[in-house]
């Protein structure tokens, strides 16, 4: 209240503000915390996970006594402690190309905190079509980005401009197989929190069409100026990027798991073990015994199964990835489709060097 640039004028635009936070993880945690003691309105917190032990370290919003519950629930009851004026609506949902404009329609601003590549294209579809601005922000080791993407009917820089083609299934490692700096989802989650602050307030120079860059071992913030492509059509209708990039939602460990101890006796039993990595990752080896079927080929056979028979030539199967994720991933998925697979613990990094790997092709 005491900033001139900021004032009551801008504390009353932050009061009547209506703001959707997808993920409250390493980015949401901050950028929840920083919101919601600032005063904003309304927040619409989308998350389908659950706290787990591995979150603890950059997903500072929870605690150990919040292990299993709903990261959205438990997010929500922290907020409303820390400022009960706010007003959280906890949505234990799933981003898809199916609910993105119903769940974020309303909203005067976006934040995308995820660490999927689905749920990112579809939030930056669903607010070009929604004309609202998105927030976005990325971790990954040790380096972090920042922007703000607003379509600004055809005019503006949106997610598409910066990366027009979605990865393939496994190209771009995920937080969870790769590692993170949890100190770094402070930097860029209060970064996105002070964006959006500024995209809402009315004040000072917002990243609309500048990425920011950071590097914590050089501690140093890099900018590159972003431009919309002029030959980009603009979206016309949300694309399902599911099977081409990778999966949305719960990102914890797999409803049902085997371990490396059980392993040999699944194989010995003629348990189907499926390596779902992509090809240029099979470098380092694979399971003895096991067969190559990337993620994406995964989903299209159980998407392709007919409903009477619901992924016949998947049921049972054991499921591995690099470390465990993709894997888990996978398997919540045809879990939900009532597909019954299983999701070998630490992936084949946890087989590497052992008898139990074969050498690289």
């Amino acid at each position: 209240m005491r900033l001139p640039e900021l004032g009551a004028l801008g504390q009353r635009r932050l009061a009547a503000s209506r703001v959707a936070v997808i993920g409250a993880g390493g980015l949401g945690a901050p950028v929840l915390t920083y919101l919601a003691a600032a005063g904003i309105g309304e927040i619409t917190l989308l998350d389908p996970d659950t706290v787990d032990a591995t979150n603890l370290h950059r997903q500072v919003l929870f605690t150990g006594a919040d292990l299993g519950r709903s990261k959205a629930v438990a997010a929500a009851d922290h907020l409303h402690a820390l400022n009960p004026e706010v007003t959280v609506r906890a949505v234990v949902e799933v981003v898809t190309h199916e609910n993105a404009l119903e769940l974020l329609a309303g909203h005067h601003l976006v934040l995308d905190g995820t660490d999927n590549f689905p749920t990112r294209y579809l939030a930056s579809d669903a607010c070009e079509l929604l004309d609202i601005p998105l927030v976005w922000g990325s971790i990954l080791g040790f380096a972090g980005q920042v922007s703000v993407f607003w379509g600004a009917g055809g005019r503006g820089v949106t997610y598409r401009d910066v990366h027009p083609v979605p990865p393939r299934p496994g190209e771009v490692p995920s937080c969870s197989e790769a590692g993170v700096l949890g100190m770094l989802c402070g930097v860029i989650g209060s970064s996105m929190a002070m964006e959006a602050v500024k995209v809402l307030a009315g004040l000072g120079d917002v990243l609309f069409g500048r990425l920011a860059l950071y590097d914590a071992l050089r501690a140093r913030w890099d900018e590159l100026p972003l431009a919309r492509d002029p030959h980009r059509l603009p979206v016309e209708a949300i694309e399902d990027v599911m099977a081409t990039c990778g999966l949305p939602g719960p990102t914890g460990p797999a409803l049902d798991e085997v371990t490396v101890s059980e392993l040999p006796s699944l194989l010995e039993d003629g348990v189907r073990v499926i390596d779902i990595r992509e090809e240029h990752e099979l470098s380092a080896g694979m399971i003895r015994g096991a067969e190559h079927l990337p993620m994406g080929a995964v989903l299209a056979l159980a998407g392709s199964a007919p409903p009477a028979d619901p992924g016949r030539a998947l049921e049972g199967a054991v499921l591995y990835c690099a470390a465990g994720s993709r894997s888990g991933s996978v398997q919540r998925s045809l879990a939900a489709q009532g597909i019954r697979v299983r999701s070998l613990r630490g992936g084949f990094g946890a087989v590497e060097g052992t008898e139990l790997a074969a050498p690289p092709r």
